[in-house]
């Protein structure tokens, strides 16, 4: 049911949005192309507008209601005065938090602090109602968890707001990253045969499933009968395909979805999240390096630069000092190091860490914070792996025992990106493959490619979840993503 309050006419006064090929709002005309609350806020005192949004609040005093409105357009809600007489009773309580409307009226210097103009109502359309007292996110200081289980809703709030505004924003410039230094975008399969890193924590994909009871099995016991002719997994990774491009186009790269089946509760971890992949041939592990520093410093930078009312509420709410560990990061050089100069600056730390350091250990959290928090002061690049504990397609040093890996750690998180120089010599790949125990058969075309015209290349991954988590200071990797996939939660 949808409920008006007639506007009364106002004479003389000019109103957003009109004009040649834009049509004036109106409640015969609603469209894409309408005025958002962020444009509103530069409208010149007297000019008639429709402003559309959801209710957050309203109070009510000596005649007057007070509506803060926002549209999910900026952080800023505009404050929207309804006097007396303008709405009639039986309407106005109708807006309340929650509800859909859409206020025509004037906008006018504002006499409260904090915001430079108001919206004066002349009229009102109820687009939705919602019930004040069932509505969810009514809730005083509902906990993120709480927010997880109203995901659909949840993008109302301050906070979700903000991260999807940042989330957008991060997006838009990592393309402009790639586009600018002529980078190709590559659509890497979803559905894959192989196993980019190896540990076989993928999910299979098969139309073949029957119940058993409460459970599903396979419908076949011959994988070569069911769909693909052979097991087929979701990706965990678009580098393997993304590199079979780069050694025809030179410089790509992916950002789509992936997914890991590991059973993990933690903060950090999820089943389906989106990575961002550049492969470049004729490219080393300093060449990677220094295309990562440039990546990870110009996106900062843009969300530094676009994003300021979002990442001011981010560093005054959830992560104090946010915005200077952010300006830092993007201003300074990143300090270069190996992995054994790296451990042998955690043994001589005195620190007692959780995780015992020893050369051939993989890097823990707590190791890398300590490296870039404490000891250096600013983002640190670590190489040279032991080949023990890194991806098979990575090149082998000469010493035989390390390889040319590169993981970026930034402070107050640790590793946000890994990469290295690709393994190109054919006999040295198969032996890797074989000391793996990897199938041959699943990386017959990969081998393929150091076959016929093989390249020095390189490339590196960065998980857009995790760098949010970063740039916004939220600590559960849940709650920078709109709808969350771990184990036991695939609602929505």
């Amino acid at each position: 049911m949808t409920f008006v309050a007639a506007a009364m006419p106002i004479l003389g006064l000019p109103r957003l949005g009109s004009g040649p090929g834009r049509p004036v709002n109106s409640a015969l005309t609603m469209d894409y192309r309408r005025e958002y609350l962020r444009e509103l806020f530069s409208a010149t005192p007297g000019t008639m507008v429709s402003a559309y949004g959801w209710v957050k609040t309203r109070r009510d005093s000596k005649g007057l209601s007070f509506v803060q409105l926002n549209d999910g357009s900026c952080f800023q809600d505009l404050q929207v005065v309804v006097n007396a007489g303008v709405v009639d009773e039986a309407t106005l309580k109708l807006i309340t938090t929650g509800a859909c409307v859409r206020f025509d009226g004037e906008i006018v210097a504002s006499p409260a602090q904090g915001q430079a103009v108001e919206l004066v109502a002349k009229g009102v359309e109820v687009f939705g109602a919602a019930d004040p007292l069932a509505y969810p996110l009514q809730k005083k200081g509902a906990t993120f968890e709480f927010l997880r289980e109203i995901a659909h809703l949840r993008a109302r709030g301050n906070t979700f707001g903000a991260v999807l505004r940042v989330r957008n924003e991060a997006s838009w410039a990592i393309h402009k990253f790639f586009h600018e230094r002529g980078f190709l975008h590559l659509h890497t399969p979803i559905i894959t045969a192989s196993d980019c890193e190896g540990a076989g924590a993928m999910f299979a994909v098969t139309p073949s499933l029957k119940t058993h009871g409460d459970r599903y099995a396979l419908d076949t016991t011959d994988p070569k009968e069911d769909f693909f002719g052979k097991p087929a997994f979701l990706t965990v990774s678009g580098q393997l395909e993304a590199e079979t491009v780069a050694l025809a186009m030179t410089n790509v790269y992916t950002f789509g979805p992936t997914f890991r089946a590991e059973n993990s509760h933690s903060s950090r971890h999820l089943a389906e999240f989106w990575m961002v992949e550049p492969e470049m041939a004729f490219c080393d592990i300093v060449g990677n390096m220094n295309l990562a520093e440039e990546f990870l410093k110009a996106i900062l930078q843009h969300l530094l630069d676009h994003c300021a009312a979002d990442l001011e509420f981010f560093n005054k709410r959830i992560e104090p000092e946010l915005l200077a560990t952010l300006s830092h990061v993007a201003e300074s050089p990143f300090e270069r190091i190996s992995y054994t100069e790296a451990v042998d600056m955690l043994l001589a730390s005195g620190e007692s860490f959780e995780f015992p350091v020893f050369w051939g250990a993989d890097l823990q959290s707590e190791h890398e914070r300590w490296l870039t928090d404490t000891k250096i002061g600013r983002p640190v690049i670590v190489t040279d792996y032991p080949k023990a504990i890194k991806a098979f397609y990575m090149r082998q040093n000469e010493d035989g025992k390390t390889v040319r890996a590169m993981d970026v750690l930034a402070p107050r998180i640790g590793e946000i990106i890994g990469g290295s120089q690709r393994e190109e010599r054919l006999d040295v790949l198969e032996r890797r493959i074989a000391d793996m125990g990897l199938p041959r058969e699943a990386y017959w075309w990969y081998l393929d490619l150091r076959r016929y015209g093989s390249a020095p290349h390189a490339g590196f991954g960065l998980g857009f979840e995790r760098l949010l988590m970063y740039v916004t200071g939220m600590k559960n990797i849940r709650d920078v993503i709109p709808y969350h996939r771990a184990p036991g939660q695939a609602d929505f």
